[in-house]
């Protein structure tokens, strides 16, 4: 993540920011379209399955773009913690850096491979398969992993807000704040009186 001009390198850019919080939405619809066709009959599923299609391409761009970002130069803020704290931190960003990058590309595995293969959607427009048919538990393994992974997500990401309000609420640090939208992404600047 970017800093932002002129800061002291411990808060996130609006860029940055945004990118964080997209990515949060679109993680959390992925998975809630991904449960919520599985109660349908199967000819009301296809447009919640179209959505959860290109909700993933818009999430591949996504991880793409962060990556990118994250290893630009000048890019990176100052630890909010030390010591095994700061350690963990950026072991479970690293680690849900490596399933979204997994979960994206197993999305498109699943759709394009299996003895038929199907193509992919974007809000109605079709792409691929640009892969030969293949035997049919290489599609149940990428299926199969595709729902592990898209749990293990969850679960991360989850334990990853929870350490979150966990600073918020019980720390009263500005590990939060740092990631909030707005100008005020730390308490001082938020709780400094009016100039």
């Amino acid at each position: 993540m970017r800093i932002a001009a002129g800061d002291d390198r411990s808060r996130y850019d609006a860029f940055g920011v945004a990118l964080h919080w997209t990515t949060a939405v679109l993680v959390v619809a992925l998975f809630a379209l991904s449960q919520i066709w599985e109660f349908l009959p199967k000819p009301e599923r296809h447009p919640w399955i179209v959505a959860h299609m290109s909700f993933g391409v818009i999430l591949t761009a996504m991880i793409v773009i962060r990556i990118a970002w994250r290893l630009m130069p000048g890019h990176q803020v100052s630890p909010a913690v030390s010591g095994w704290v700061e350690t963990a931190s950026k072991v479970v960003h690293y680690v849900l850096y490596a399933l979204l990058a997994a979960q994206a590309l197993l999305g498109f595995a699943l759709r394009w491979s299996g003895e038929k293969p199907e193509t992919m959607s974007f809000f109605g427009l079709e792409f691929g398969p640009f892969f030969p048919p293949s035997p049919k538990p290489l599609h149940e393994f990428f299926e199969e992993s595709h729902e592990w992974i898209g749990w293990a997500i969850i679960i991360i990401a989850a334990g990853h807000a929870f350490a979150a309000l966990y600073h918020h609420y019980a720390l009263k640090d500005d590990v939060l704040w740092r990631m909030l939208p707005g100008r005020h992404a730390r308490r001082a600047e938020r709780d400094a009186p009016a100039p």
